[in-house]
């Protein structure tokens, strides 16, 4: 059955649970109902629920945006650190001024230009939500429902969502699936599935920020990136691409040999002056549909934990952290200072429904659309 917890208490228990328990608990027991959170719209319950695997690694997840909350990982020294960033409770989502923390998004990951195109000769408009653009779905993102959560067994926990015909400015009625799951290679796989009953577009991904030394220890500047990519989608000034895909070679954004992320990230370059830092989308080399493909490894300087990338998505947008401001308290106590954290979010490129030179994110009744990614962890000693 589920358990409720005094408010204010259920973060620390969940915490504890994960550092510290030696035995697998059933489904019924990982999962813990939040009584701090304000009633959403939908009148769903919200949760957490914790999956993990034989080595003791954990990750707390809320159906409240299909969230990831925490993910308890091995260090060089073998203690368990949480390198993802997140709150202790549903009503911080609420309020927190960064709404994508740990989120799955949706219905369409990254900014879509002016929030329109065209879809089957008839323009679509959406919801602005970025500057004049539409960034993850718009003011109707997957980030702000309660999903449906089912926990499979110890390591697996599956969210469902209707995203209903028009929601956002979107066609169709999207049935999505995102099944989260914790294999004992220490993977952390994120399967997404979605059917629609009108041409419509969709574009997937989850949207965790990482510090590979841990929740709150600082700066992400000195870790090390490697991306397996030749070419990135430079972008304009309101971050949307140009249409171009250009050579990283000879310019800040070549990570194909293992380089901190500080290193070039205040150049003298146009790009990052116009994304504040790293906010860009990389061609990943020898992606082809279906087909998982290596696309980055990141290196915590401190704690030695390593995260290897693997997508069967095109590309991966890579975050530096540059719009954290210091206005929001993670779980630890630490507040969300200025790129401590970073994010690594598979998907096809960003603006794709009016790039038609772009893979296509357009998704007809009686396709599925399917797509998987997962983050690898280990450790250089």
């Amino acid at each position: 059955m589920k358990s409720k917890l005094i408010a204010g208490l259920l973060p620390a228990v969940l915490i504890v649970a994960a550092c510290n328990s030696s035995s697998t608990k059933s489904s019924a027991d990982t999962t813990r109902q939040d009584t701090t959170a304000k009633a959403d719209t939908s009148k769903k319950a919200t949760a957490f629920y914790i999956i993990q695997n034989k080595n003791k690694v954990k990750a707390v997840f809320t159906n409240y945006g299909g969230r990831i909350v925490s993910l308890f990982v091995p260090d060089k020294d073998g203690k368990l650190i949480d390198v993802v960033t997140g709150f202790k409770t549903v009503d911080e989502y609420r309020k927190s001024t960064e709404p994508y923390f740990g989120a799955t998004i949706g219905r369409y990951g990254n900014r879509i230009a002016k929030g329109k195109f065209m879809l089957d000769g008839k323009q679509v408009n959406l919801t602005i939500n970025n500057g004049p653009n539409t960034l993850h779905g718009g003011k109707a993102g997957f980030q702000d429902v309660v999903w449906d959560a089912k926990q499979v067994d110890d390591h697996t926990i599956q969210f469902t969502y209707l995203a209903k015909d028009m929601e956002g400015g979107f066609p169709g009625n999207l049935n999505v699936k995102v099944t989260y799951s914790l294999n004992d290679q220490n993977e952390l796989h994120m399967d997404y599935e979605a059917t629609t009953d009108k041409t419509t577009v969709c574009n997937l991904t989850n949207h965790a920020f990482f510090n590979l030394n841990g929740e709150g220890s600082g700066t992400i500047l000195n870790h090390l990136v490697q991306i397996y990519a030749d070419k990135y989608t430079p972008v304009d000034s309101t971050l949307i691409p140009t249409g171009k895909l250009e050579p990283v070679a000879g310019t800040p954004f070549d990570f194909n040999k293992p380089t901190t992320i500080g290193a070039r990230i205040n150049a003298q370059n146009e790009q990052l002056k116009d994304g504040k830092g790293y906010d860009h989308n990389f061609v990943l080399k020898g992606a082809a549909a279906g087909k998982l493909t290596h696309a980055a490894t990141v290196i915590g300087d401190k704690s030695g934990v390593v995260m290897d990338v693997y997508t069967q998505e095109p590309g991966l947008q890579f975050y530096s952290g540059n719009f954290m401001q210091s206005k929001n308290t993670f779980k630890g106590g630490a507040k969300d200072d200025f790129r401590t954290a970073f994010a690594m979010e598979t998907q096809h490129f960003p603006d794709s429904p009016n790039e038609p030179s772009f893979p296509t994110t357009t998704l007809k009744p009686g396709e599925t659309y399917k797509t998987s990614s997962y983050y690898k962890f280990s450790v250089k000693k």
